[in-house]
């Protein structure tokens, strides 16, 4: 007599395997994007670093891009179908069908995670623009001001990241006398979180798991 949990039905496990595929595919589509950015830019992507003030502990970051005029911090998301919510929600709705933690509230305490990093060393200009990307099988029903490029909060489809980046980039860079950062503050913020993020996949998957077990 067989004992056990019963087998996973195949057409969950084949929708399963499918959405990591395109996740996989999401992520490796950015990267790109950031690989071609200005040359005085760095990127790092998938951060698990220390945050006191945490459920798990850690805070895993998806994508951070250190330039001369901010550091932009990069919540990924792989949704299909209506994205609505305002700033000040705490959960979005996806197509009338399940909440959302409101993204901008998640990054934002990814970039409390990052400060607490850096929070040895003076960078008195610094700056930061939370970012949160959908794919194209979304369409937004959000704040008017989170598509508009003088918010320091914007929400946009992956393949236009690189794009309102730029134009970030040059909107601060036109209202600036000089470069908010150098190339040197630009390294030493590069090295600090490198050296911070935890690579350790036990550590990891506990942090997964709580996460799952918290939501």
């Amino acid at each position: 007599m067989m004992t056990g949990k019963p087998a996973q039905p195949e057409a969950l496990k084949k929708q399963k395997v499918e959405a990591s595929r395109i996740g996989e595919l999401g992520e490796y589509k950015i990267n790109i994007q950031l690989d071609q950015l200005p040359k005085n830019t760095k990127h790092l992507s998938d951060l698990l670093i220390r945050k006191t003030r945490s459920r798990t502990g850690y805070s895993q970051i998806d994508h951070v891009v250190l330039s001369p005029y901010g550091l932009f911090v990069i919540e990924t998301k792989n949704y299909t179908g209506e994205i609505k919510g305002k700033k000040e929600d705490t959960y979005w709705r996806v197509s009338n069908r399940f909440n959302l933690y409101n993204p901008l509230k998640q990054n934002y305490g990814h970039i409390k995670a990052i400060e607490e990093q850096l929070k040895s060393f003076t960078f008195p200009n610094l700056t930061f623009i939370s970012m949160v990307s959908f794919t194209m099988r979304c369409r937004f029903s959000i704040d008017p001001q989170l598509r508009m490029i003088e918010s320091n909060e914007l929400v946009v489809y992956d393949t236009e990241l690189s794009e309102f980046i730029q134009r970030k980039i040059n909107r601060i860079r036109a209202m600036s006398n000089q470069p908010l950062l150098t190339d040197e503050d630009i390294l030493a913020q590069y090295e600090i979180l490198q050296k911070a993020n935890i690579t350790n996949p036990e550590i990891r998957q506990q942090h997964i798991a709580k996460i799952k077990r918290n939501w």
